[in-house]
């Protein structure tokens, strides 16, 4: 599959994209194993942690990855679909302040996602090469379903490579 062009998607999306190997669903596939792995070697008093006040705790951090992938997945099924309806945005610090996510053990965020990447994957790899050039207009920004794809891996690096640098 071919790196989506500037054209495909905002320019919000650049840095997640350029993150990722052109081989996204190999990347994908890596992440279903290795991100688990990782959440489940954070050590538990981390858990809690923020590297500064007004930042989130590690476990908002891990249960936005796993809201902002089930939202980029919902995009991306419905661009597939066709449907030409215009999806909104999401407000993510709303979403983390209304999840009771501190409630959570780290183990069970390394579970769903494993769950939710290994479920998506099934959908991801049904997709047509048609279905992944659809666009679609999400909070006011065109994107295809392949860019989608970019973003959802990307965005997984990004919060990750946060995770190491600023929280462990």
């Amino acid at each position: 599959m071919y790196r989506p062009q500037p054209d495909e998607f905002p320019p919000f999306y650049a840095g997640y994209i350029q993150a990722v190997n052109d081989d996204v669903i190999t990347e994908l596939e890596q992440q279903a194993i290795e991100i688990p792995d990782f959440i489940k070697a954070i050590p538990l008093e981390k858990g809690e942690f923020a590297y500064a006040d007004g930042k989130w705790i590690v476990k908002e951090l891990l249960g936005h990855v796993i809201d902002t992938e089930r939202i980029m997945i919902y995009r991306a099924t419905c661009f597939a679909r066709n449907d030409k309806n215009l999806l909104p945005g999401f407000e993510e610090n709303d979403y983390v302040d209304n999840a009771h996510f501190s409630n959570r053990s780290l183990e069970s965020f390394a579970d769903e996602f494993s769950l939710l990447r290994r479920a998506n994957l099934y959908f991801i790899k049904s997709l047509s090469n048609d279905e992944l050039k659809r666009f679609g207009t999400a909070n006011g920004g065109l994107i295809s379903v392949k860019a989608l794809l970019f973003v959802i891996a990307g965005h997984v690096k990004h919060h990750k490579k946060i995770l190491i640098e600023r929280y462990l």
